[in-house]
């Protein structure tokens, strides 16, 4: 008994549903107007059909995008730009920070080629200013003593026997002479030194070092008392009228530069004030840490406002030549591709695949796809390349170009509903009623609608593209679903056709919901 009830519950439910499923299918025949029907105006921009690579842009790097025609009035709605490819004489800036370091050319090392004992020390600090020629300090050195007495005691003897009979005598009184000055000259006595010796015939317990060169004292190890040896560095002494300085370029920009290439610097210390200079090395070497490499640059410095270890910051030019330059907004990067839109006139554009160079300040250098003289558009690329995808949706269902095209006005009316409305992710249901122009259905055609969401090159999301073919459902009626995967503006397009005829063509914008 309880078997037979369950059998005739679930045969009572089976019915049920089918009177439930039948009562819906009547409801929505009766009630069309109860779907979300759009029908749009008759749009200003015109879908020619184009293939979809013209202009160079095809479809092996992402979406593929057709000639797209806009009238002078929706220039003005988008805000269209125009800016002309120039080809001029291109110099980049590279810019980088720096530090200010010795010219080692201009270093100077103060020692002395002999023993002895610093009595007087003249240039007691260091970054003390001196001139080429200045005391630096005295030495007493026993050697040097011994070495002048000999020379003193040689003229002696020169004197004498300067009227010696025997000619050998006097050669060789003089060859004495000559080498006690010979030795004194190598030990770095200075020329003075030895001419008072000449003149006076007295030695000097302690002789005076000069200095060498005209710089500042950077190290100073001469104090008094002590004890210096030759190879012993007294002084170092550099000279500022010329210093390096040494920035970090990154390797990217290496192929750039060259010795000699003109170098700018400032400095906070002096707003306002700049100093030029000039690429003076290149080390080849890359810092594997930074991706850097040393680069040496050299100034001159007359009125010594530079000094060692000071931060600047620098600025390098970088001669180019002549290049082809187009405006940065002139491009349309989409991640894959690099867009320009080519104005042809008459609000007829023209999407063209670009290769591009270095960004020299708000200007890209053009290397294959555009020539100089060739008018581009420099704002709205983003609307103009939306629409140029959809145009390129509509060509992909257009009838081969030898096959004969209705000319003039449509001829058919094309009416719209999409459910659900909003649309949202996933299967939505597309429904479209083609009448003839004067109201009766038209059977037996092709209808098709494409789907394309824009690419955002800005947010790093490529375009979307869905292509549905409709099926007959009566009437004029034609149906199908269309699977959407990203929300946001579809830009939709319908094409009705009769054998080799268009019919009649429909754009339209629709919503969808959820993420892109």
């Amino acid at each position: 008994m309880k078997t037979n009830y369950r059998i005739g519950f679930f045969a009572a439910l089976g019915v049920n549903l089918l009177l439930l499923g039948a009562a819906g299918v009547l409801w929505w025949r009766l009630h069309p107007a109860t779907v979300a029907r759009v029908v749009s105006q008759a749009p200003e921009i015109a879908a020619p059909a184009a293939s979809a690579n013209a202009g160079g842009s095809g479809t092996a790097h992402g979406s593929p995008l057709a000639p797209v025609p806009i009238s002078s009035r929706q220039l003005q709605r988008i805000g269209v730009k125009i800016g002309e490819v120039r080809r001029k004489s291109m110099t980049d800036v590279i810019r980088t920070t720096g530090s200010v370091a010795v010219d080692e050319r201009g270093l100077a090392y103060v020692q002395v080629r002999f023993s002895g004992y610093i009595q007087k020390v003249f240039v007691d600090s260091t970054y003390q200013y001196v001139r080429r020629g200045q005391p630096l300090f005295s030495i007493y050195s026993p050697e040097l003593l011994s070495t002048e007495r000999e020379y003193l005691l040689a003229r002696e003897s020169q004197r004498r026997l300067a009227h010696s009979p025997d000619p050998a005598v006097a050669r060789d009184a003089a060859s004495l002479v000559a080498a006690a000055a010979e030795r004194l000259a190598l030990w770095g006595i200075p020329h003075r030194e030895i001419a008072r010796l000449r003149a006076t015939g007295r030695v000097r317990r302690d002789l005076v070092i000069d200095s060498p060169v005209t710089g500042y004292v950077t190290q100073r190890e001469a104090l008094p008392n002590a004890y210096a040896e030759p190879g012993t560095r007294l002084y170092t002494v550099a000279d500022l009228s010329t210093i390096w300085v040494f920035a970090h370029i990154f390797q990217n920009d290496l192929g750039r530069l060259r010795v000699g290439d003109r170098a700018h610097l400032t400095v906070d210390t002096y707003p306002g004030r700049h100093f030029t200079g000039r690429v003076d090395f290149i080390y080849p070497e890359i810092d594997a840490s930074t991706r850097t490499a040393r680069v040496r640059l050299r100034f001159a410095n007359p009125t010594l406002k530079l000094v060692p270890g000071m931060f600047v910051n620098v600025s390098l030019a970088v001669p180019m030549g002549e290049r082809v330059v187009i405006p940065a907004s002139g491009v349309l990067q989409t991640g894959t591709r690099q867009i320009a839109f080519v104005d042809r006139g008459d609000g007829y554009f023209e999407p063209r695949d670009v290769r591009l160079g270095a960004e020299v300040g708000d200007e890209y250098i053009v290397l294959e796809g555009l020539k100089a003289g060739e008018r581009i558009v420099t704002s709205a690329n983003f609307l103009i390349d939306s629409q140029s995808q959809l145009q390129a949706a509509l060509s992909a269902f257009a009838v081969p170009p030898a096959a004969p095209r209705a000319a003039g006005a449509p001829q058919a009316r094309l009416a719209v509903s999409l459910q659900p409305s909003p649309l949202g992710l996933g299967r939505n249901l597309i429904r479209v009623t083609v009448t003839g122009l004067k109201g009766a259905p038209v059977n037996g055609a092709q209808v098709s609608a494409t789907f394309v969401l824009p690419a955002m090159p800005a947010m790093g999301m490529a375009g979307k593209r869905v292509s549905v073919q409709l099926t007959p459902d009566g009437n004029g009626v034609y149906q199908g679903s269309v699977i959407l995967k990203g929300g946001g503006t579809w830009q939709a397009a319908v094409v009705v056709r009769k054998g080799e005829q268009i019919l009649a063509t429909h754009q339209l914008s629709v919503n969808a919901a959820g993420s892109p």
